[in-house]
C-alpha cells in the first residue's frame, strides 16, 4: 500500500461469518478444494459447482502441467433449480447478459424481490441529488425524478448510502459533507480499479464446440506475490515455472480467471475497427483468460467535482475522474498476462489477442474505512465520521482493492455494518438508498 496508510480495520476471521451469510443469501455454488490462497472456512459453500465444460478441463490440464493450481470459481448461479425458478442450462450468454431463465443469483432475484414482497418501497427512476444535514445529522435525502421535476425529500432516522465507488463520493461532495469529516480531504481519493485485461487464445479449431458457459476456473498462484510463492513451496506445493519476474514486484500481484468465448456481436463492438472484420469470423476459435492485478491505493487517483462546468440536468455538479495505474500495477498486470499466455499456449492456442479493459468496473476505495480518523473517512462500522446517522456500505469503503471480484466482500461487509447499526438502534430504523439511478 506504499505510504497511503491503507489498513483494513478488522481481520478476515471477523468478516468470515458474514461471508457465509452472504453466500447463503445469494446462493453461491463452489468448493473448498484447490485454491492455494483460500482462508479457513467454518462451513462449506451452500451449493456444489456444476460439472466442468470440456474447454475448462482443457485449460485446467494445461495450467496443472505448468505447476499451477487451478481451482473452481465460486459462482452465484442456480445450478440445482428451486421452487418457482429454473436451473441454469449453461448457455453461452451468461457472463455478459441478463439471464432469461432467472438462474443467476443476482441482487434483483435473490434479495430485492423477496424484500419487495415483505414491504420494501423501491423508488425506481429516481436520482438522489443531495444529503441534507444540520450539524451532525442527515435531516433529509433530496431526490428528483429521472425525467426531471420537483424534488422530494425523504426523511429517516438512519441513512444508508450505497451508490458505488464513483457515485457515493460524488453525492457526499455535492452535499458538502467533506467539510464535517476529520479526513474530509480524502473523500473521493484513493480510487482503485483493478488492472484488468483479457487475453484471448486463438486455436486451430473451436475449443468450445458445445457452446457451454465456461467461466469456471481461477488461478491464484501469483495472488500473494513472490512471498506467497515461496510460502507455497515451503509447504510442499509445486512451485509454478514462471521465472523470477514476481520477485521484483512488491506486494500482492493478482488473479487469473477463465472467461467464456465472447459473442460475435460483442467482439465486433469492442475490437478496433480495422481488426474486427478480420477476427470476428474466428470468434468460435477463441477462449480467454481475464487477469486482475491488485492496484495500489494512490492519493492522486480520485473523483472530484467539476466546478467549471454547469450542473447536470438534475442539478448535480458534474464529476471528474483522475486515474492512472502505477508502474508497479502495470508490471503486475504484465506478469499475469505472460502467465495466462503460457496456459493458453499449453492448451493449444497458436496466437493471442490482448484486450485492455478501461471501464471502472471493480472500482473501490474512495470513502475508505479505518481505525484512524486522520486517514480514513469511515469508522470500522462504515459510519461517516462527523455525521451520526450516515453509514456507507458499498465498494467505496475498501482500504485496498484485493484482486478478485469485490461483490461478495461488499455483501459481507454490508451485513456486518447492518448488524452493528441494528445493535446501536434496537428499534427498526428506516433507511434511504441513494444514487442507484445516477
Amino acid at each position: 500500500t506504499g505510504d497511503s496508510g491503507a489498513a483494513w480495520p478488522f481481520r478476515y476471521r471477523d468478516l468470515e461469518p458474514y461471508y457465509l451469510s452472504a453466500e447463503r443469501t445469494i446462493g453461491v455454488a463452489g468448493t473448498d478444494a484447490g485454491d492455494p490462497t483460500a482462508p479457513p472456512r467454518s462451513a462449506p459453500y451452500p451449493f456444489p459447482p456444476a460439472e466442468l465444460a470440456p474447454v475448462s478441463r482443457r485449460i485446467e490440464a494445461a495450467a496443472r502441467s505448468l505447476g499451477l493450481h487451478p481451482f473452481r470459481l465460486p459462482l452465484a448461479i442456480n445450478h440445482q433449480g428451486s421452487p418457482g425458478r429454473s436451473a441454469c442450462i449453461a448457455c453461452s450468454t451468461c457472463d455478459g447478459f441478463a439471464c432469461a431463465l432467472g438462474a443467476k443469483n443476482d441482487l434483483a432475484t435473490t434479495v430485492l424481490q423477496p424484500l419487495l414482497e415483505r414491504g420494501l418501497q423501491l423508488e425506481a427512476e429516481t436520482v438522489v441529488t443531495r444529503l441534507l444535514h444540520d450539524g451532525r445529522r442527515i435531516t433529509g435525502v433530496e431526490a428528483v425524478p429521472l425525467a426531471g421535476g420537483t424534488p422530494t425529500v425523504y426523511r429517516a432516522r438512519e441513512v444508508i448510502l450505497a451508490a458505488g465507488a464513483v457515485a457515493t463520493p460524488h453525492l457526499l461532495l455535492a452535499s458538502g459533507l467533506e467539510r464535517v469529516n476529520p479526513a474530509g480531504d480524502l473523500v473521493g481519493r484513493y480510487l482503485m480499479r483493478h488492472y484488468n485485461e483479457i487475453i484471448f487464445g486463438i486455436f486451430p479449431t473451436p475449443p468450445d464446440r458445445e457452446g457451454r458457459f465456461h467461466k469456471q476456473l481461477g488461478i491464484h498462484d501469483l495472488y500473494l506475490g513472490a512471498q506467497g510463492r515461496r510460502d507455497a513451496g515451503a509447504q510442499g506445493a509445486a512451485t509454478p515455472r514462471l521465472g523470477d519476474s514476481a520477485s521484483s514486484i512488491d506486494g500482492p500481484i493478482g488473479a487469473i480467471q477463465q472467461l467464456p468465448t465472447p459473442p460475435v456481436a460483442l467482439v465486433k463492438a469492442e475490437m478496433p475497427r480495422l481488426l474486427a472484420p478480420v477476427l470476428a469470423p474466428l470468434v468460435r476459435n477463441l477462449t480467454g483468460l481475464l487477469v486482475m492485478a491488485e492496484d495500489q491505493p494512490r492519493y492522486e487517483n480520485r473523483v472530484l467535482l467539476d466546478r467549471e462546468s454547469p450542473p447536470d440536468r438534475w442539478g448535480l455538479p458534474r464529476l471528474r475522474i483522475r486515474f492512472r495505474h502505477s508502474e508497479r500495477d502495470l508490471a503486475a498486470g504484465e506478469l499475469l498476462i505472460r502467465t495466462a499466455r503460457k496456459v493458453l499456449r499449453k492448451a493449444g492456442a497458436f496466437a493471442w489477442y490482448r484486450h485492455k479493459i478501461h471501464t471502472f468496473s471493480h472500482g473501490v476505495g474512495t470513502v475508505r474505512m479505518g481505525a484512524n480518523p486522520a486517514t480514513s473517512v469511515l469508522d470500522p462500522d462504515g459510519r461517516f465520521r462527523g455525521i451520526e446517522n450516515l453509514t456507507v456500505t458499498d465498494a467505496s469503503v475498501f482500504p485496498t482493492s484485493a484482486a478478485v471480484n469485490p461483490s461478495l466482500t461488499i455483501a459481507a461487509n454490508a451485513l456486518r455494518s447492518a448488524e452493528r447499526l441494528l445493535a446501536r438502534a434496537p428499534v427498526a430504523a428506516a433507511t434511504g438508498h441513494a444514487g442507484a439511478a445516477h
